[in-house]
């Protein structure tokens, strides 16, 4: 349900401005992006699981706290990254 370092490795840099921005709003957002597509699939298959269908509610709510972040200080900036993300507005 999580991602693997390698992934995480791979998403900071393709997202950060260098390869040890792992804090930014654009690379948090990847690596919440992952890891909801990740758990997904995961409850796609165990349809019960209502404990990671809590912590998947979170997960969709802090991205999206951090794309009205990314939106209030640079349009630009955020049109981008949803593009890349292949995320709906």
């Amino acid at each position: 349900m999580s991602i693997e370092k390698d992934k995480t490795i791979e998403i900071i840099k393709d997202f950060g401005s260098n390869e040890t921005d792992s804090g930014s709003a654009d690379v948090q957002v990847a690596i919440l992006t992952e890891r909801i597509k990740n758990l997904t699939e995961h409850l796609k298959i165990h349809k019960k699981d209502f404990g990671s269908r809590r912590g998947l509610l979170s997960m969709v709510g802090q991205r999206r706290n951090l794309l009205k972040y990314i939106k209030n200080k640079n349009e630009n900036r955020y049109s981008d990254l949803i593009k890349k993300l292949g995320l709906r507005r």
